[in-house]
């Protein structure tokens, strides 16, 4: 006989008013994705949640709306890579947003927290979270870096970069600054927004009372590796300094002999010269 109740896992996110929403790129990962909402429906901000389904074969959006109704899936028909990150963010109605990927969640209160730091720091563009890794739960090496002095206008010290599955940024600079650049499909798009936040006067802070778990997939995806040094390659023509571009030119150059995925980063990024050197910004 029916007790009236909704099994535990057909969870409801009831977003209540704490300023944030999470954004999850995902695509041919449902069992994890499941794990990761699953997690976020126990969160006490009960945050609006947006699932954009870059064109998965596993059934992940109809799994989704089966067991979190409350969850907005786009599924789209095609994979976007990163491009997927800014059609969720544009769903999304919230002054603050989250990014978490599918095999990625915030703790409970971060979220809150955060709003909290983008309401007292107005200059405040993005906010990067202490990452812990694993079951084991260790610390991220990259979030190991970025701790320091705070700056008197920031929540804590400025950084530099960040890693997208452990920052929540502010929707106004997000915008301002064009999101994650498209072009780019995947790997090392951080870089990128990370300066052109800085170059619009936004602040970028780490914040180790912010708290983001990471249990990474053993797979890798295919072509991330050429990709990724692509996207350095176009972050250099696009915004860093006349020598450091140069620079970052002839090391690549230098290893194409030797590398097939140097090749293959430095003939596709050649391909986008003329793109580059038109939307250079100094």
């Amino acid at each position: 006989m029916s007790t009236g109740r909704k099994p535990a896992y057909m969870s409801s996110f009831r977003p209540v008013d704490a300023g944030v929403g999470v954004v999850i790129a995902t695509r041919d990962r449902r069992d994890s994705l499941l794990r990761t909402l699953g997690r976020l429906s126990e969160l006490p901000e009960r945050p609006a949640v947006v699932v954009v389904d870059n064109a998965s074969s596993d059934g992940s959006a109809a799994a989704i709306r089966a067991r979190f109704p409350s969850v907005d899936v786009l599924a789209l028909g095609e994979n976007r890579g990163i491009g997927a990150r800014n059609l969720g963010a544009a769903r999304l109605r919230t002054p603050v947003i989250a990014f978490s990927d599918d095999d990625s969640w915030w703790e409970p209160g971060a979220l809150a927290l955060a709003a909290d730091r983008f309401r007292r720091f107005p200059r405040l563009g993005l906010l990067a979270a202490q990452i812990l890794v694993g079951p084991e739960r260790r610390l991220d090496p990259n979030s190991a870096l970025m701790r320091g002095h705070a700056s008197p206008d920031l929540p804590g010290p400025p950084i530099e970069g960040f890693v997208a599955c452990g920052a929540v940024v502010r929707r106004r600079s997000f915008e301002a600054a064009g999101g994650f650049c498209e072009r780019f499909f995947i790997g090392g798009e951080e870089a990128l927004l990370a300066l052109e936040l800085r170059r619009l006067g936004w602040g970028l802070a780490y914040d180790h009372s912010l708290v983001a778990v990471h249990e990474p997939h053993g797979d890798r995806r295919p072509d991330r590796d050429w990709r990724v040094r692509r996207n350095d390659l176009w972050t250099s023509w696009l915004r860093r300094p006349p020598g450091v571009a140069f620079r970052d030119t002839a090391n690549l150059l230098r290893d194409a002999p030797r590398s097939p995925t140097s090749r293959r980063a430095l003939g596709t990024a050649l391909l986008g010269l003329p793109w580059a050197l038109a939307n250079r910004r100094g």
